[in-house]
């Protein structure tokens, strides 16, 4: 068996790739699928659409690189984190849309929870702050609002999941239910210290446990797929962010990734215990394996790659996102204009779920030029306030950011990074390293790679971008930024 498929369903896509033992990549394939905005700060998706979805992009990866399924050693899952499914477990049909991490619908229930005083139990237990970021709000939403759920849920009647246990249960013809603990240790329920779900928490929340996947290493065999690649062994799964940190060979404590997709997220692998935050950032689990749990430190930001979306969207100032990076540098610099993309609050190290976005600094002068550089430097602001913010938790000064995600090929992004930052920016000439460490677990679990260091042999380097910009004017764009992002927050009340 030559390669590993690598699942990798996202927020806006779905993507399947199949890698060969060195990283290379043989078959990819990717289509989108509907965001849902059904009320404003609602954001929901169509699981049965992310299925099929994700089933075909399977199946055109393994034509595309003339690879059959008895060639694949074992299937690894990476998906986004927070979003929630709630299905029947007799027919495997949601019940409802899945709620999307994106999405605010929460947001009182949570303040309440705040104003409850139960912001530090839930903090020493699962190593976040309270927000509907996290699915543990959402589910409840959904057995509260959909007819009959929570009757049906007591029964024993559904399955609750992230988007990996969705993936798992529809690739099993329902016949596994599971989850690893990096995406357990981002749903609020799941106590990051006893690696188990917790029942205090489940009772706050009022969440039936009958309800919750298994919760297995994030490197073993799960099962094996009966459908769209029927006979592979599923043997990884780990949550869109530890999938990254761990496809760019960040498994020493103080090495950091940030991955630039529709969110940013910044993490920082601390070892094998969690170091819990002074600065609102969140403790997760990095990744289980083999009985050994490690932990990272990370700093999540709501909005990256959908501002440009945004531009192209909303906007219609660009045709496709790959058009941004020219329409930016068709002007010499932001022109004092300034984009905050707070379209659904502010995540790290902010937390204001009250904050909108928005663009100041306009004057009779200013273009699209100008708004679309605002946009991208607005991704760079976000990623150095995290970067702050973690440094003062793990008194770590950070040596290197290794990138990944799909916008770290806009050169213009990466060097304003650098400059922002004042510390190199690492691409490795595989950007696609979300996918390529559900791959690694998986090949870790049925012997495809030895141990990590073989795996860490994989990665390579394709641009270092070095700082460039005056500490002045690294300055003054901060001030800015500072001033604009003040102007974002409070903005309405729920």
């Amino acid at each position: 068996m030559k390669y590993i498929l690598a699942i990798d369903q996202g927020t806006t896509s779905s993507r399947s790739i199949v890698f060969a033992k060195g990283g290379q990549i043989a078959g990819v394939a990717q289509k989108e699928f509907r965001q849902q905005f059904p009320k404003p700060g609602w954001v929901e998706h169509d699981a049965e659409e992310i299925w099929a979805t994700q089933s075909g992009t399977i199946t055109e990866a393994l034509a595309q690189g003339n690879v059959r399924a008895s060639d694949i050693a074992a299937i690894g899952i990476t998906n986004q984190r927070e979003t929630v499914v709630l299905w029947d477990r007799a027919t495997g049909k949601p019940l409802a849309n899945a709620i999307v991490w994106q999405d605010r619908r929460t947001v009182g229930f949570c303040d309440r929870l705040r104003a409850d005083g139960r912001a530090a139990m839930i903090r020493r237990k699962t190593g976040l702050v309270i927000d509907a970021y996290f699915s543990a709000s959402k589910l409840r939403w959904l057995l509260d609002n959909v007819p009959g759920a929570r009757r049906r849920a007591e029964k024993g009647e559904l399955a609750f999941g992230t988007i990996d246990t969705w993936i798992v249960w529809k690739l099993t013809g329902g016949r596994v239910h599971v989850t690893d603990p990096s995406n357990a240790s981002r749903t609020m329920l799941f106590n990051i210290n006893t690696g188990a779900w917790d029942p205090e928490l489940l009772k706050l929340f009022n969440v039936p446990a009958s309800v919750l996947p298994d919760v297995r290493s994030s490197s073993e065999v799960y099962g094996t797929a009966t459908e769209v690649i029927p006979g592979v062994p599923i043997a990884g799964i780990a949550g869109d962010q530890q999938a990254a940190l761990f496809g760019q060979a960040c498994t020493k404590p103080g090495m950091v990734k940030n991955t630039y997709g529709t969110g940013c997220f910044m993490l920082m692998n601390t070892g094998t215990k969690p170091v819990f935050s002074r600065n609102k950032l969140l403790t997760t689990v990095a990744w289980r394996i083999g009985g050994r749990t490690e932990f990272a430190l990370e700093g999540s930001i709501f909005i990256a790659g959908a501002v440009v979306q945004y531009l192209r969207d909303s906007l219609g100032i660009i045709k496709s996102s790959a058009d941004v990076e020219a329409l930016a540098l068709s002007v010499p610099d932001n022109g004092g204009v300034y984009f905050v993309p707070a379209f659904v609050g502010l995540g790290a190290p902010h937390w204001d779920s009250s904050a909108r976005g928005a663009i100041v600094g306009l004057t009779r002068g200013s273009n699209a030029g100008h708004i679309a550089r605002a946009a991208l430097e607005s991704i760079c602001y976000q990623v150095s306030d995290v970067l702050l913010a973690m440094q003062a938790d793990s008194s770590i000064r950070l040596k290197e950011l290794r990138v990944d995600g799909g916008a770290v090929v806009n050169n213009l992004l990466m060097q304003f990074q650098a400059d922002m930052l004042g510390r190199p920016v690492v691409r490795p000439k595989v950007a696609e390293t979300t996918a390529l460490g559900a791959a690694y677990l998986a090949g870790l679990a049925v012997g495809f790679y030895k141990n990590r260091e073989e795996i860490a042999a994989n990665w390579s380097l394709d641009r270092v971008f070095k700082p460039k910009a005056k500490a002045a004017g690294r300055r003054s764009l901060d001030e800015g930024w500072r001033k604009a992002l003040e102007r974002s927050r409070g903005w309405v009340k729920d």
